[in-house]
């Protein structure tokens, strides 16, 4: 019996680390979203852009598809907490992803042949985890925090500048009808 109340007490101990631990992260991210006055973001998560150039590229410096001039560059902050995710979305521009704490970003990339890749954004290199990753132009992307992790905060850098007008939320059932193979992952990471 006493090796029993042992264990009990044991895995009562370790629950209560991981629960303390969760919602301290927690607490951490909400530091975060008030310290840098995140905004939610239409996608899932919070932004907040902290860098736009001044310098711009002329329309017809850049290809048909951009509608007008854009800043060479912009960057955002953004954080994703757990139970969240940012929906498949795209834009005319590569974004190139840079993690700065929390845990494990997952991102969904599908790109313009249909095949799916999953990157691991994070600081655990000996896990296959990266510090940096560039999700090309036109390709269908989605995030959210791995399993278990509170919340992910990273940054993203955009060049040329993102524009709203170059950004095109999925629809859920389109998108799995283009992409069929990967339909249960697509409706899971859509928000219509």
């Amino acid at each position: 019996p006493f090796a029993k109340w042992s264990q009990v007490a044991r895995l009562t101990r370790c629950i209560f680390t991981i629960t303390f631990n969760f919602k301290k992260q927690l607490m951490e991210a909400v530091q975060i979203i008030e310290k840098y006055q995140l905004l939610p973001h239409p996608e899932g998560g919070w932004y907040k852009e902290t860098y736009r150039s001044e310098a711009t590229i002329p329309a017809e410096a850049l290809p048909k598809s951009f509608s007008g001039s854009r800043s060479m560059s912009t960057a955002i902050y953004f954080l994703m907490e757990a139970e969240n995710f940012s929906a498949f979305h795209r834009i005319k521009s590569d974004e190139c992803w840079h993690f700065y704490a929390g845990g494990t970003l997952e991102i969904y990339i599908i790109d313009t042949e249909g095949t799916l890749s999953v990157v691991k954004l994070g600081n655990q290199i000996d896990k296959g985890e990266c510090f940096q990753y560039v999700v090309p132009a036109n390709c269908w992307f989605a995030s959210k925090p791995a399993e278990g992790i509170s919340f992910s905060f990273v940054g993203c850098t955009v060049s040329p500048g993102f524009d709203f007008q170059d950004f095109e939320l999925a629809n859920g059932t389109t998108l799995s009808l283009q992409h069929p193979q990967h339909a249960m992952l697509i409706n899971a990471l859509c928000r219509s």
